[in-house]
């Protein structure tokens, strides 16, 4: 079975401390917990979380969904926010994690990469030199949400065309992200092979996509 690659890149600087970060975690929950009861992801989804404050760590490598534990993640409480930087992780785990097809077999499935934060990138210098090396890497989608009144749009539309914003970063609003989250990967699993460009599903009233 050839797999589907989902990458999730996740804020986890000191403004997400407290009901953000908790709301996160419970948003994951869900997502992997939706997505168990897909039969068609259950077969093919592998998840990896990188999160990036001052410091990017992979927290989960990429693990097929029905293996998946979920990962203690922690916020400093302060400190930059290294997009630039977890960008560059993200493109050595790509060359690492994913399959290429051969002449002898098929690979990986293009992978999905979806990224959250709720401000700005702190390295931008590092983060616009890093976002031509993630086009290359050919992903079948990126999807980018900024997450709260602090959130800059303007930075993540650079990265891809696919920006969501949410007015709050409360519980409701992140776990409303998250089901999304789910609803996307499920239609990225089933039209895999099929199509070159994903098309999202209708978000929920609390994620606005940004045009």
């Amino acid at each position: 079975m050839r797999r589907l690659p989902v990458y999730l890149l996740l804020d986890t600087s000191g403004s997400m401390r407290g009901e953000r970060i908790e709301a996160v975690k419970n948003g994951l929950e869900v997502l992997v917990s939706r997505l168990r009861q897909d039969p068609y992801a259950l077969e093919s989804v592998w998840i990896s979380i990188i999160t990036f404050d001052r410091e990017v760590k992979q927290l989960l490598p990429l693990t097929a969904l029905e293996a998946l534990q979920l990962p203690e993640i922690v916020t400093p409480e302060s400190g930059p926010t290294n997009l630039g930087a977890a960008l560059n992780i993200l493109a050595q785990r790509l060359d690492m994690e994913v399959s290429k097809s051969t002449a002898e077999r098929k690979g990986d499935w293009r992978p999905l990469l979806f990224v959250m934060t709720d401000g700005k990138p702190s390295d931008l210098a590092d983060y616009r030199a890093a976002i031509p090396l993630i086009r290359r890497k050919g992903l079948a989608s990126i999807v980018a949400c900024a997450a709260g009144a602090e959130a800059k749009d303007e930075y993540l539309k650079e990265l891809t065309d696919n920006v969501v914003h949410l007015d709050t970063a409360d519980s409701t609003t992140l776990l409303s992200f998250f089901k999304w989250v789910s609803d996307t990967i499920g239609v990225g699993n089933q039209s895999v092979g099929a199509t070159d460009n994903l098309v999202l599903p209708p978000p929920p009233e609390e994620v606005h996509v940004v045009i």
